[in-house]
């Protein structure tokens, strides 16, 4: 394992990469940096996953819409979690869903449990690779913008990028 320094339009990021796959991606700072990962302890190099990456989040930043699906990837979170996330994976730039929806996508054939908005927040709010799994994308029943680990302003950042505009609450 290896980690990197992107450097976006929106603050530095830490990649965490093997030879075959990328295991994180965080804002420096935001909650739930690194994820249990000891960093500290990892060397800071490159290798083809991490360039990789940071070509595919130039291209978003640039607003060229990339496939997140181009970058593999490995989640190290429980199973519900990985459904949770592998369903964000789905929506596509430009999109919104709300927690509800995601957690009736994630388990199309399960009904849906009362309290099921806060158990998909969670896996949300712990995901480990920011903007290639789009959590950014998940807002409120309400249609307002939720938190976001990385912070309000960048989740806010993000999704004007990709041309959703949101009114700001007064």
């Amino acid at each position: 394992m290896l980690k990197y320094q992107y450097h976006s339009p929106l603050g530095t990021m830490t990649m965490l990469a093997s030879d075959k796959a990328l295991h994180g991606l965080w804002f420096n700072g935001q909650k739930y940096f690194g994820a249990g990962f000891a960093l500290d302890e990892i060397v800071t190099a490159q290798n083809s996953i991490t360039k990789h990456t940071a070509a595919w989040l130039d291209q978003y930043f640039a607003k060229q819409a990339p496939d997140p699906r181009e970058i593999p990837l490995v989640l190290e979170t429980t199973p519900y979690r990985q459904r949770i996330l592998n369903t964000l994976l789905t929506i596509p730039i430009g999109s919104t869903i709300t927690y509800q929806e995601l957690a009736q996508q994630a388990a199309p054939h399960q009904k849906i449990a009362p309290g099921a908005a806060r158990a998909v927040g969670g896996a949300v709010a712990h995901n480990p690779i920011l903007i290639l799994i789009p959590c950014h994308r998940v807002i409120g029943s309400d249609g307002q913008l939720t938190g976001y680990a990385g912070g309000t302003a960048r989740k806010l950042a993000l999704l004007r990028l990709e041309g959703i505009v949101f009114a700001q609450k007064h």
